[in-house]
């Protein structure tokens, strides 16, 4: 194996594609700089939702998401990626800088991870319990690979206790006008290229029934309604082990793979982050983890779509050119 620069066709191919990452609101706050030996990757600070993401964890969870769909789609390539995370420490908004490493072929499995970026969606709608959990549930916790994330799937018998904190959030936030402006500004139709569209969201009959989801303004799209009962996805927990900058990277990261993998596993997912944005709320899930010293950054609804429904639109992302810079 020689290490050497990937061709800056295949870098950009892999950075669109690295761009599909979920994020907050679909705020892309994400900047890619490919320079002669190798690609750096930055948290754009002017991108963090203010009121709703205090102090940018969310923004870097989104970067750590990023950071895995690009080493997915360099592996899908023929490429091994080497990642140093915050190389330089004058400068903490430098989350990695990236080399490569020539493989002599990628394998299908490889393949198939990267192309499971472009059918990933976050689907808001109500989900069926997922088929084989056992056997999927075995898969994820072994497709993490370390112990810097921690996965908890949450019991059925705990629900009403998540209810809980998704509604705390919702009292503690009641009067946070900035907090509710986020939310209509990204949520605004003429937004062409960031934010949610219409498409995205759901009713307010779906949202009733999915009691952990962010409720968003329901004056943007709708009443439609889906088939079926109330919400029964399982539910996943990630958490590290403290909160610094480098758990959120590592969080997104791991986030990354859990949903790639239950899109190859004919998944729906959908993150959920609001109930980890304050303490109260966290606190209550905290409680609920098998690691009470662990921290919850996000959780994750994972289950099968309901029947008749049209799979989501990808939700728009910004030019490559906004995001993506060469440096000679």
């Amino acid at each position: 194996m020689t290490q050497t620069m990937a061709d800056t066709g295949v870098i950009k191919t892999a950075v669109e594609l690295a761009c599909r990452a979920p994020s907050l609101h679909n705020s892309q706050p994400w900047r890619w700089i490919a320079g002669p030996t190798s690609v750096d990757l930055f948290v754009d600070p002017h991108r963090t939702i203010t009121s709703t993401d205090r102090s940018g964890r969310e923004a870097i969870i989104s970067c750590g998401a990023a950071l895995d769909h690009f080493r997915v789609a360099m592996a899908a390539v023929d490429w091994t990626t080497n990642v140093a995370q915050f190389p330089n420490p004058n400068n903490l908004d430098h989350l990695a800088s990236i080399d490569f490493t020539s493989v002599e072929y990628a394998s299908q499995s490889r393949r198939e991870l990267a192309n499971a970026i472009l059918r990933r969606r976050t689907n808001r709608l109500p989900f069926r319990a997922p088929k084989h959990w056992p056997r999927i549930e075995a898969l994820l916790r072994s497709s993490l690979g370390n112990d810097l994330v921690t996965l908890d799937v949450l019991t059925d018998d705990v629900r009403p206790r998540l209810v809980e904190a998704s509604r705390l959030t919702e009292v503690l936030r009641r009067y946070d006008d900035l907090y509710h402006h986020e939310l209509r500004w990204w949520t605004e139709p003429l937004r062409d290229s960031e934010g949610i569209p219409a498409s995205a969201l759901v009713s307010e009959s779906d949202s009733r029934r999915v009691e952990l989801n962010r409720r968003f303004p329901a004056d943007r799209y709708s009443e439609r309604s889906s088939a079926g009962t109330d919400d029964q996805a399982k539910i996943l927990v990630l958490s590290t082990p403290t909160d610094t900058r480098v758990d959120a990277l590592n969080c997104g990261e791991a986030l990354s793979t859990i949903l790639l993998e239950c899109t190859l596993a004919e998944l729906a997912t959908c993150p959920v982050t609001h109930i980890t944005e304050l303490n109260a709320s966290r606190d209550v899930i905290r409680d609920l983890t098998s690691g009470p010293a662990a921290v919850p950054q996000v959780l994750i609804r994972v289950g099968i779509e309901p029947p008749d429904e049209l799979t989501p639109k990808p939700t728009p992302r910004r030019p490559l050119s906004e995001v993506f810079a060469i440096r000679r």
